[in-house]
């Protein structure tokens, strides 16, 4: 998939997520065989610029080209200084958040809230794309509500706008993340513009992959919720994708040294305590759906420092390898 002069390869994108694709997570997620990885959302309001949290967002040296910044809010002449701020600070690729779902941004007119208003869309759109001479992208969800469906009508503003590719969440925002994305709408969409459309929504198999790119005939599929605890599914799903083999589930070893690494990456990008609060989420995540998970979540929660997150999780995992229980 191309996007403006960056070919995206394998054709498969790490979505943007608050509060989980910081730098330490795009980075692994890139290393596991992403071609793209979104950063979470930064604010387009200048007066929060600057703050810790923001100045961490905006921290992209050392991370492999090309480097999507996610910007979101609802004024047109504000998301353009966003997009011509962020591309001072390293970014490639600009991509506008109006999928977010959340009440916090949807209340004040920013994300999926703005799919209610296509002249506006049609404004940020060509404001932000005429802002940076770097291609700019948009993520959106395919509608407000089920009764709204207006994704078609924003997929034709956004490419007469001058957007350089679309990503769709195949939900509206009403559906937040309830119940199963639908991929016709999708379709639907890829069939109206020539820009490049990613398919997004419950993608977390090599098999539904495979599945979405069929349904759809988008140029990519874009992962969230399915790299949680998983960021190794990007390699397993361009592997699938390019043979039609399932990779083998990585080793205990191999989990342990991939999570150890993100931990310690963790703590060194945040310091403590903050590092070791925002692991525990990853820990959950890496927990989730594994038949020793009660123990793995104990692990989790129960550590106060980075080295003992860190000793408690090796000595998790070494316990793992010689097939001793831990209790919950």
């Amino acid at each position: 998939m191309q996007i403006g002069p960056y070919r995206i390869d394998p054709p498969v994108v790490l979505a943007p997520m608050a509060g989980v694709t910081d730098k330490p997570f795009r980075l692994l997620c890139k290393r596991l065989g992403a071609g793209l990885a979104v950063s979470e959302m930064t604010t387009a309001d200048p007066k929060l610029w600057h703050t810790r949290k923001s100045l961490r967002r905006m921290d992209h040296a050392g991370e492999p080209e090309p480097v999507s910044v996610q910007i979101a809010g609802y004024d047109p002449a504000m998301l353009a200084e966003a997009a011509r701020f962020n591309v001072a600070n390293g970014a490639q690729i600009i991509d506008i958040n109006m999928g977010c779902p959340a009440k916090k941004v949807c209340n004040v007119w920013s994300g999926s809230a703005l799919l209610q208003d296509e002249p506006l869309v049609a404004r940020i759109c060509k404001a932000v794309a005429d802002a940076v001479d770097v291609p700019v992208t948009l993520k959106i969800r395919t509608g407000w509500d089920r009764e709204h469906r207006n994704a078609l009508a924003i997929a034709r503003i956004a490419e007469d706008s001058g957007i350089a590719a679309l990503a769709v969440h195949g939900r509206t925002r009403a559906d937040r993340y309830e119940g199963e994305a639908e991929y016709e709408t999708i379709a639907a969409v890829k069939a109206v513009v020539r820009i490049p459309v990613l398919a997004n929504g419950d993608i977390a198999t090599p098999q539904q992959a495979r599945h979405v790119l069929d349904a759809t005939g988008a140029d990519a599929v874009m992962v969230g919720r399915g790299a949680q605890g998983r960021p190794w599914i990007f390699r397993e799903i361009a592997h699938y994708l390019a043979t039609g083999e399932l990779l083998a589930e990585p080793a205990p070893a191999k989990v342990a040294a991939i999570l150890l690494g993100h931990l310690e990456h963790l703590h060194a990008f945040y310091g403590e305590p903050a590092g070791v609060r925002i692991a525990r989420k990853h820990l959950g995540w890496y927990a989730k759906d594994r038949p020793e998970n009660a123990a793995f979540r104990n692990v989790a929660n129960r550590a106060e420092s980075a080295d003992e997150q860190l000793r408690l999780t090796r000595d998790y995992f070494a316990a793992l390898a010689a097939g001793v229980a831990l209790a919950a």
